[in-house]
C-alpha cells in the first residue's frame, strides 16, 4: 500500500480523462499527472513502429520528470501496440486498456455485442484474438471509426457536432438480423465514454455500454492499494503540443489545474 502515490494517466489526446476520472474517484489521495501526446493525435495513423520509438521516448521523459509509482495507458491503440516494449524497458507498472469484450459477452442477453474502437483498434489482431478467446456464444460486430475519436475531442471543448452526425456514426454499431438485435456496447477507445449521453438519445435502441474505466480503476487500486485518509493533492495536466488554454475550463471539471507543458 502506498501513501499518496504518484500515478500517471497517458492518451494520445483527452479520451484518457475518463479514465483519469475513475482512477482519482478511487485514489483522490494520489498525485496525479495526466499526460496527452494531442502533438500526434490520433495514433491511429501512425506506423506501429514509430509508436513504439514515440511513446517509449515520452514515458522515458515522463519517468525521470515525475518518478511516477504506476502509469496507466489510457489509450487502446497504445495499449496493444506498445505495452510490452514498455513493461520490457522500465521497471515501472503500467496498467494498459484493452476492448472490455469479456465483461460484454458475460453481460448479453441476446448475445449480440458490438465493439465500438477507433480503425486501428477495430483492425487489430489484438481485438480478435479477445473476441476468439472470450466471445463462445456471441456474436460479435466490430465498427471502428476515424470520426468518433475527433468528436469527443469536440464535444470536451465546447463544439459538439450535431445530433444526426453522431447518430450516422454510431448507426453501425446497431445490427438486428431478424432474430435478435445488438443489446451490449464495448466503448473500445477512452475517448468514447465523453460522448455516452448524447449516445443514448440518438442511438436508434437502447444497450447497455460498457466503459473500461471503472475496471481500469479496480486494477489501479489492487497494485497501489486503497485509499488512505488524507487530503486530496492538485492534479496536472500535460500536452505535449504545448499549453492548451482552450481545454482549461475543460479540466476544471476533472479537478485538473490549468494545464503545463514540457
Amino acid at each position: 500500500m502506498l501513501s499518496h502515490p504518484t500515478i500517471l494517466v497517458f492518451d494520445s489526446g483527452v479520451g484518457g480523462l475518463t479514465v483519469f476520472r475513475e482512477v482519482a474517484k478511487a485514489r483522490p489521495d494520489a498525485r496525479f499527472i495526466y499526460a496527452a501526446d494531442d502533438a500526434l493525435f490520433p495514433y491511429g495513423a501512425l506506423p506501429e513502429d514509430k509508436l513504439v520509438a514515440r511513446v517509449t521516448a515520452l514515458m522515458r521523459g515522463y519517468i525521470d520528470r515525475y518518478s511516477p509509482d504506476l502509469i496507466v495507458i489510457a489509450c487502446n491503440t497504445a495499449s496493444t501496440i506498445v505495452l510490452p516494449e514498455l513493461r520490457k524497458t522500465f521497471a515501472v507498472p503500467f496498467v494498459g486498456t484493452v476492448p472490455a469484450i469479456k465483461p460484454a459477452c458475460a453481460l448479453s442477453q441476446t448475445k449480440r455485442v458490438s465493439v465500438l474502437g477507433t480503425e486501428a483498434t477495430a483492425k487489430r489482431e489484438y481485438t480478435q484474438a479477445l473476441i476468439r478467446e472470450f466471445a463462445t456464444g456471441c456474436k460479435v460486430n466490430v465498427v471502428g471509426s476515424a470520426l468518433l475519436a475527433p468528436y469527443a475531442e469536440r464535444e470536451l471543448k465546447g463544439d459538439p457536432v450535431s445530433d444526426a452526425e453522431l447518430a450516422e456514426a454510431i448507426a453501425p454499431a446497431f445490427k438486428d438480423d431478424g432474430i435478435a438485435r445488438t443489446d451490449t456496447l464495448v466503448l473500445a477507445c477512452t475517448h468514447f465514454p465523453l460522448l455516452t449521453e448524447r449516445m443514448r438519445r440518438v442511438a436508434p435502441w437502447p444497450v447497455t455500454y460498457i466503459d473500461p474505466a471503472p475496471a481500469i480503476a479496480r486494477r489501479v487500486v489492487s497494485l497501489v492499494g486503497p485509499q488512505k485518509p488524507s487530503p486530496r493533492l492538485d492534479a496536472f495536466a500535460e500536452f505535449t503540443s504545448g499549453a492548451r488554454p482552450d481545454l482549461d475550463s475543460a479540466l476544471a471539471t476533472f479537478n485538473l489545474k490549468a494545464s503545463i507543458h514540457a
